[in-house]
């Protein structure tokens, strides 16, 4: 984004959640965005005057010290500015009262009312929190296929998770959710996903739940932002939305339900350009 606010370049590098990953890998990842987005407009290092960076795992301020300090060894003299990823997102849909709802790996809706007033529910991780989110709906499905074996065999279903996993075994599979979560739980999404759209029962029975659970984390912000009965904007973010038809649509019921006076929209500006605006904004002040 130049200094007009025009956006020049869009990028995509890898994770930079600095509590999942480290903060020097997340800062590389930052980095390499930047370079890529760099190399397509043609420009040096030295014109980037400003970073802002809305990442997840940022939320206590021990981690948003620590990685301020490793972006600025990456772009020195550059102003540097951290969001959470809920902040930049909330700060995208303009102003107004608003709440957006994220579901991906984890779970969570942050909402603010007309006065400015700041709620948030969920986004604490998996231990805590997260769900209705693709860890949570890989967990529940696990559970489900291990639990629908019969006489040793699989179901449909608990066979295409194995695939999506490489395993064939699930004490493997049940070995690695313990070591390695993150690796197990977020990636059988898509399959849960293309199951319950071609109609299968027990994933379209977790996906419901699912959603449910989702529509709970924004109740619980409208209700405590006085929203419910009130207009404002709902959007949905994150990797499990435009996935599944089945998903989306139970999303939108569960949505409806939990926030009547919601209007399920889209972000008005990416969170991207929404952290990059609030650099310049901190700049200015």
């Amino acid at each position: 984004m130049n200094s007009a606010d025009q956006v020049l370049a869009r990028t995509y590098a890898g994770p930079s959640n600095p509590s999942r990953i480290g903060v020097d890998s997340a800062a590389r990842s930052v980095e390499e965005s930047a370079n890529l987005a760099l190399r397509d407009t043609g420009l040096q290092r030295s014109v980037i005057a400003a970073v802002g960076a809305g990442l997840a795992g940022t939320g206590k301020p021990d981690m948003k010290v620590r990685m301020r300090g490793a972006l600025q060894k990456c772009f020195p003299g550059a102003a540097i500015t951290i969001l959470t990823d809920l902040q930049a997102a909330l700060a995208a849909t303009g102003e107004g009262p608003a709440i957006v709802l994220v579901v991906g790996t984890g779970s969570a809706a942050f909402g603010r009312d007309a006065e400015g007033e700041i709620a948030r529910a969920g986004g604490h991780g998996p231990s805590s929190s997260d769900h209705g989110s693709a860890y949570d709906i890989g967990k529940r499905a696990i559970a489900a296929a291990i639990e629908e074996r019969t006489d040793g065999s699989d179901s449909v279903l608990g066979k295409q998770i194995l695939a999506q996993l490489r395993c064939t075994e699930w004490p493997v599979v049940q070995h690695r959710a313990q070591t390695m979560p993150d690796e197990i739980f977020p990636p059988i999404f898509p399959v849960i996903a293309a199951a319950a759209d071609a109609g299968d029962a027990t994933a379209q029975r977790i996906l419901v739940n699912a959603a449910r659970e989702a529509s709970l984390l924004v109740a619980d912000v409208a209700n405590r932002l006085h929203l419910r009965e009130t207009e404002f904007l709902l959007a949905k973010i994150g990797g499990t939305i435009g996935r599944s038809r089945f998903f989306d649509a139970q999303i939108d019921a569960a949505l409806k339900q939990a926030a009547p006076g919601a209007q399920i929209g889209k972000l008005r500006i990416s969170p991207a350009e929404a952290a990059a605006l609030a650099t310049k904004e901190a700049d200015a002040g």
